[in-house]
């Protein structure tokens, strides 16, 4: 199932390759086929396009952190907490300050 959404994903990053969105969802589509390597990829892909896009910080925070790179990991979920922060996303805010702190004392 998930790789036909992955190949419709791809079709459509074909048409509209500088949309964040697109890779943030196919990074999504990996991640549930745990290939951890193009997610990612997809979820940089993400940030590159799109440095405030707060979602990927977070996919990406906790897919470095069960790849056992927990400072690489806080990195991006620290600056997800400042875009969020700066952004007044409330909910946002909290599910970061929740996961670093769970990373810190390495709860997760």
């Amino acid at each position: 199932m998930h790789h036909n959404r992955i190949q419709q994903l791809l079709e459509l990053i074909k048409e509209e390759p500088d949309d964040p969105f697109l890779h943030y969802a196919i990074g999504l589509e990996y991640l549930a086929e745990k290939n951890f390597q193009q997610a990612q990829q997809s979820f940089e892909k993400c940030l590159s396009l799109d440095s405030q896009y707060i979602p990927a910080y977070y996919q990406l925070g906790i897919l470095l952190y069960n790849l056992n790179h927990k400072d690489k990991s806080l990195n991006y979920l620290k600056k997800g907490l400042e875009i969020a922060k700066n952004k007044k996303q409330l909910k946002d805010i909290a599910e970061f300050q929740s996961t670093i702190t769970n990373i810190e004392n390495d709860l997760l």
